[in-house]
């Protein structure tokens, strides 16, 4: 039990984080501001740190991860595009990635509510995913 639940608790990590950089890079271009611009990048950076430490714990288990739901990254890819067609400020940017960060803490724990025979370590780098986007979340307020 303890190894089934790490390994969903680690892909569900890796879509997490697959979904959360995604994301990030579709609106880079069209960011205004030099410090949300370089706090989203810093943000993506931490996101592929922690896609390591996932990826390494998964493959001690001989997982090869998971990828973010086709519908779920569509539904993205399109809410995304359409919003910045009719306004491309950094308001609107940050209301983007502050809807996905809140999405992705609410699954996140949701996750680690289900999977509580996972190991420490791989909770531990759910908790430190969920930080990652809460505090992204709080950084963007001044941009909403």
């Amino acid at each position: 039990m303890i190894e089934q639940d790490t390994i969903k608790l680690l892909r569900e990590c890796d879509a997490g984080i697959k979904m959360g950089t995604s994301s990030i890079d579709e609106v880079l271009d069209y960011v205004k501001s030099d410090t949300l611009k370089k706090r989203l990048v810093d943000c993506k950076n931490e996101h592929d740190k922690l896609n390591t430490e996932v990826q390494a714990r998964l493959d001690c288990f001989g997982d090869e991860g998971k990828n973010p739901n086709p519908i779920a990254k569509g539904m993205s890819w399109m809410k995304t595009n359409v919003k910045l067609s009719m306004n491309e400020s950094d308001h609107t940017i940050a209301d983007l990635i502050t809807d996905g960060c809140n999405m992705g803490v609410k699954s996140l724990n949701r996750y680690l509510n289900e999977y509580k025979a996972a190991d420490e370590i791989s909770k531990d780098i759910t908790k430190r995913l969920i930080h990652l986007e809460e505090t992204l979340t709080t950084d963007l307020r001044g941009y909403l």
